[in-house]
């Protein structure tokens, strides 16, 4: 896949899949209107959300330049993202989408949100194990399992992942 067709599709799939999950549903879930806690808490909202963002943008421009494809199943990388953020952790993505969910919840003081953050995460989670893991090992085989094996998908390793061995 080109790029530039790659830039595409991984953003109308980022303004379609964390643009629900983490805009539409939270706005439908509080029309963004504030509860009532104490101010410096609901600051700090501001760390995982702002994060998240920036870990999300991060994470598909690496699905774009580096894998050569979008992160959707129905237009895969060409090739193993093991570069960037994904060194650390393997579902940078879905952390930081969570990440986000939790920061609106602080920012607004919403303890649905922080509800639905674990629900979308135990979502996202299950998805991960259940079809791309399978997938991803499939279709990279030894290099994605080995990558597997070396990366934690969920809790960011201290020390980047090197792929040669």
């Amino acid at each position: 896949m080109r790029k530039w067709d790659a830039a595409a599709g991984s953003s109308l799939f980022m303004a379609l899949a964390p643009g629900t999950v983490a805009g539409l549903i939270p706005w439908w879930l509080t029309q963004w209107e504030a509860g009532d806690w104490w101010p410096p808490l609901r600051a700090l909202g501001l760390i995982p959300l702002v994060g998240g963002a920036v870990v999300l943008v991060h994470a598909f421009a690496r699905f774009v330049n580096e894998g050569l494809g979008t992160p959707a199943p129905v237009a895969p990388t060409e090739n193993l993202v093991v570069g960037g953020l994904y060194r650390y952790v393997r579902n940078p993505m879905y952390v930081a989408v969570v990440a986000a969910i939790v920061g609106q919840g602080l920012l607004l003081a919403r303890p649905v949100l922080l509800v639905y953050a674990v629900v979308a995460g135990l979502t996202m989670w299950s998805f991960a194990r259940w079809y791309e893991e399978p997938t991803l090992s499939r279709t990279f085989g030894e290099a994605y399992d080995r990558y597997r094996d070396a990366v934690p998908g969920w809790l960011p390793r201290l020390r980047p992942y090197d792929p040669l061995p």
